[in-house]
C-alpha cells in the first residue's frame, strides 16, 4: 500500500488495520530495550509510535532502529495495528525502515529550554509537539474566520500593504522609501474595505498590518494579523452583533476540533465553553463606575481574581494604592481593562467611548454627541481589546471636519471623502 498520512489511517482505521502502510516522516524520540524499540515517528500530521520486535525484522533493521537520532528523516514500513491506549487508535508493527538522512546533534533536545534559546532556534522550534499544536489551532481560527464571513455572504477584498497615509496614529507607522516617494506599512485595511462595501454591500480583509510601537507586552505588537468586515447599512447595534456571532462561531469551531489538544497545552477549556451569546454591553460611563468601584472598594488586585498565570496582568493592574481611577472623558488603560474583564467569564462590550479619543472616521452619537458610536470587545482573564469598531461618519462636511482636526492632510483622503459624495450610507 503506498504512502499515507498518520491521520489519514486513524480517519479510516477499519480498513486500514492489518494492512501493512508505509510512513514517511522523521523520528520524534525513543525508547527501547535489548528486544523492542519504540519509536515516536511523526509525519506533520501526528505523531506514532511504531514497535520495532527484534524477533519481527531481520538484524540490520533492528540495528537501525537503535541507532536512529532525533528528527533523523525516514521511511518505515509496518503494519496497522488497532491499539485503544493510543489516543490515534492504532500503532504500527514495523516491518522495515529506510533511513534517509541522520540528523546529527539536533539542538532541541527533550529537556526543558529557555524561551530566548528557543526563539534563535524558531525554525526548528516549530517541529516541537507543544507548537505544532499551537500552529494547528492558528490554522483552524483562520479557516473559521474565512468560513464565517464567506458563509455569510462576504467578499473577500484584499487591501493594500503600503499606504499613503495613517489609519491609527501618525507615531505608529512603519516608514518606506516607496520609489522616492514616501509611503508607510499598513496599520489597517479598514479604509479600503469602506470603499469595497459601498460596491459589494458586505466586505473584508483579512492580512498582516503593523505598528511601530516598542513594547514587549503581549498587547503591543509589530505585526499581526488583522481581520476586519464593512458593511454597508449597518449600524452600531448590527456592528455588536456580528462580533458576537463572530467570537463565537470560532469558539465552538475550535473546541469541537482541538479540545485535547487545548487541554495538553494548558488550556483551561472551561473558560472557553463559557463563550456563549449573549456578552455583556456596557456604555463607557457604566464600566467607569464598575471599574471605580472596585478600585475604592478595594477589590482592584488582579492577583485576586484567578489571573494568577498571566504575569502580565500583575503588571497591567497593580495595587488598589497605586492604580487611578478610570475617567469618563477619557480611554482604558490596560489595568482598567484588567480589573473589568475579570468581572465576566465571558468577552464584554463597552461602547460609546469619549469621541475625542478615538479615531476621525468614527460617527458620534446624535443622543450624546460627546460620545463616538463604537465598541471595544475586550476579552476576559486580562487579555484586554481583541475587537475594535465603530459606525462610520457618512456626512462629508462632518468627515472633512474631523479629518483636519485630527491635522491629516484632506488631499490623501480625497477619495475616502468621496465614498461620503455619492451615495453615502451608514
Amino acid at each position: 500500500m503506498g504512502h499515507l498520512s498518520i491521520t489519514a489511517i486513524a480517519a479510516k482505521l477499519d480498513e486500514y488495520e492489518g494492512k501493512e502502510v508505509e510512513l514517511k516522516g522523521w523520528l520524534y524520540n525513543k525508547r527501547g530495550s535489548k528486544k523492542l524499540q519504540f519509536l515516536q515517528v511523526r509525519d506533520g500530521t501526528a505523531t506514532l509510535q511504531c514497535v520495532v520486535g527484534k524477533n519481527d525484522v531481520d538484524e540490520a533493521t533492528f540495528e537501525c532502529a537503535k541507532q536512529l537520532t532525533q528528527e533523523t528523516s525516514i521511511v518505515v514500513h509496518g503494519t496497522v495495528r488497532r491499539d485503544d491506549r493510543s489516543k490515534l487508535g492504532f500503532e504500527l508493527g514495523v516491518t522495515s525502515i529506510e533511513e534517509l538522512h541522520k540528523s546529527v546533534d539536533y539542538p532541541i533536545s527533550p529537556k526543558e529550554h529557555g524561551v530566548a534559546f528557543l526563539m534563535d532556534q524558531r525554525h526548528l522550534w516549530l517541529r516541537s509537539s507543544r507548537q505544532h499544536k499551537i500552529i494547528r489551532i492558528r490554522h483552524t481560527i483562520v479557516k473559521a474566520i474565512r468560513d464565517f464571513f464567506d458563509d455569510r455572504d462576504f467578499v473577500l477584498v484584499d487591501a493594500p500593504i503600503f499606504t499613503p497615509s495613517a489609519c491609527e496614529g501618525t507615531s505608529t507607522l512603519f516608514n518606506v522609501d516607496y520609489f522616492e516617494n514616501e509611503a508607510y506599512l499598513t496599520q489597517s485595511g479598514q479604509l479600503y474595505q469602506e470603499a469595497a462595501c459601498m460596491a459589494h454591500g458586505k466586505t473584508y480583509c483579512f492580512g498582516p498590518t503593523f505598528r511601530a510601537e516598542k513594547s514587549k507586552t503581549r498587547r503591543h505588537l509589530t505585526e499581526f494579523w488583522m481581520v476586519e468586515p464593512e458593511v454597508a447599512y449597518m449600524d452600531l447595534d448590527g456592528n455588536m452583533d456580528l462580533a458576537e456571532d463572530f467570537l463565537c462561531f470560532i469558539v465552538e469551531r475550535v473546541l469541537a476540533k482541538h479540545r485535547d489538544d487545548l487541554e495538553s497545552l494548558g488550556r483551561d477549556v472551561s473558560v472557553l465553553e463559557k463563550i456563549k451569546k449573549p456578552f455583556p454591553r456596557l456604555r463607557h460611563d457604566e464600566a467607569v463606575a464598575m471599574i471605580n468601584k472596585a478600585i475604592d472598594d478595594g477589590s482592584a488586585d488582579p492577583r485576586s481574581a484567578g489571573t494568577e498565570r498571566l504575569d502580565e496582568a500583575h503588571e497591567d493592574a497593580s495595587a488598589t494604592h497605586d492604580l487611578e481611577r478610570a475617567s469618563e472623558d477619557d480611554d482604558f488603560g490596560a489595568a482598567h481593562e484588567t480589573i473589568l474583564t475579570r468581572m465576566f467569564d465571558r468577552p464584554v462590550m463597552i461602547h460609546r467611548y469619549p469621541y475625542q479619543v478615538k479615531a476621525f472616521y468614527m460617527k458620534r452619537d446624535p443622543e450624546a454627541m460627546e460620545r463616538a458610536l463604537c465598541v471595544d470587545v475586550l476579552a476576559p482573564e486580562g487579555y484586554g481589546e481583541i475587537i475594535g469598531g465603530a459606525q462610520r461618519e457618512d456626512d462629508y462636511d462632518v468627515l472633512l471636519k474631523r479629518i483636519k482636526e485630527h491635522e491629516l492632510d484632506p488631499q490623501d483622503f480625497k477619495w475616502f471623502l468621496d465614498l461620503r459624495r455619492y451615495g453615502s450610507v451608514p
